[in-house]
């Protein structure tokens, strides 16, 4: 299938597919004789894939580094995955815990600041 029938099926867009390529997420697609990029049900499903990984909390960076074993999701999802130390996803978790972290004590300074106290960060 062509590029904009592969984004469609995908649920993105044609400028995503090249961006993912680009950025070494997705495989180069066969082309046509004419030079068109060409598409299977795949590369739709590894799509598919990337854009859950993305809507999950990885980065495109955190991606890359998973590239060559991102058909092994695809192929074989499964049910459950135990973070590996100091991996790309046990990193993404302790990124994101920080993140947490650190907009838990901005929402208490601010509830503080609204209450009329000190917020601490006052001094």
């Amino acid at each position: 299938m062509r590029i904009g029938d592969a984004a469609a099926a995908a649920g993105t867009t044609p400028r995503a597919l090249r961006f993912y390529e680009q950025r070494g997420l997705l495989p180069a697609p066969g082309r046509t004789a004419s030079g068109q990029r060409q598409y299977g049900p795949g590369d739709v499903a590894r799509v598919r894939l990337i854009r859950d990984l993305l809507a999950a909390g990885f980065t495109v960076a955190d991606l890359r580094g998973l590239a060559p074993r991102l058909h092994q999701l695809v192929d074989r999802p499964a049910p459950r995955c135990v973070p590996e130390p100091g991996g790309v996803v046990a990193r993404r978790l302790a990124a994101l815990d920080a993140e947490i972290d650190r907009l838990t004590q901005l929402r208490e300074r601010l509830t503080l600041r609204l209450a009329g106290q000190p917020s601490g960060s006052d001094a």
